[in-house]
């Protein structure tokens, strides 16, 4: 057994080594953030130092990035297709091909300046046995959906029962030539109506049934109706013959 003065003198040393060892870790711990701090300032001396000396080193990827775009691309302005030569070659309409060269009767020929110098003008076109009057600048909305065309087609009418202006009407025996006029449409889009729901009811029952229907339209907008002059025509391969009974005669409006 330990006596009370023994004890006393065990503690008194213990107190007077605890204080010496926290105070010798701490500056440990100090000199070693301190050696940690000058090692990384050293690093970016040595850093600075070496940009500066190559000064042709490669700069960062992001600020290459942000500088080479060049400012006349940003503010480029938008190109809007105006005439047909513009427009992409898928986008353009096949050239139609004839086997026999056009024949102009010496009567038309002779009324042909007078229709075509007097603008603008209109058009009686054929589609599926229907007839659509047109003028350039007008939107036509189809009764139907026309299949195989998307937005930005553009479609040549054809087949047309009458061509004129305000003083002048040239009728077809039944149709005129496509090559005496031309008639442009560009499509537009798809226009759909409401859903219409029908309600259909058998005598005698009770069980209602429901028909759906929604109908899409195609949309187009006439772009050109041009009646050609006696020079575009002949230049063409077009040939002057006698007047016959079934040709396209050139009517004044009275």
């Amino acid at each position: 057994m330990f006596s009370r003065s023994a004890l006393r003198s065990l503690a008194s040393d213990l107190r007077r080594t605890a204080p010496s060892t926290i105070s010798s870790a701490a500056p440990l711990q100090q000199r070693a953030c301190l050696h940690q701090t000058t090692s990384w300032m050293n690093s970016q001396e040595t850093r600075t130092q070496s940009s500066s000396s190559n000064p042709e080193s490669p700069l960062s990827a992001t600020p290459r990035a942000q500088d080479s775009q060049p400012k006349a691309e940003a503010e480029a302005p938008r190109f809007v297709p105006t005439t047909r030569a513009h427009l992409p070659i898928e986008k353009q309409p096949i050239a139609p091909n004839f086997t026999a060269p056009l024949e102009v009767t010496k009567s038309l020929m002779s009324q042909l300046p007078h229709l075509a110098g007097q603008k603008p003008h209109y058009v009686v076109a054929q589609l599926h046995a229907k007839p659509y009057l047109l003028t350039e600048g007008d939107h036509l909305r189809l009764p139907f959906l026309m299949p195989n065309v998307k937005a930005g087609d553009i479609l040549r009418f054809n087949r047309a029962s009458a061509l004129g202006s305000r003083d002048f009407t040239m009728k077809g025996a039944p149709h005129i030539d496509e090559r005496i006029y031309e008639c442009r449409v560009r499509v537009t889009g798809v226009e759909s109506e409401p859903l219409r729901i029908k309600e259909k009811t058998k005598r005698r029952q009770r069980h209602v049934k429901q028909a759906k229907s929604k109908h899409r339209y195609t949309i187009m907008r006439v772009m050109d109706v041009r009646v050609k002059t006696p020079d575009e025509l002949l230049e063409e391969g077009a040939i002057v013959v006698e007047d016959g009974e079934d040709s396209s005669v050139i009517e004044p409006r009275s």
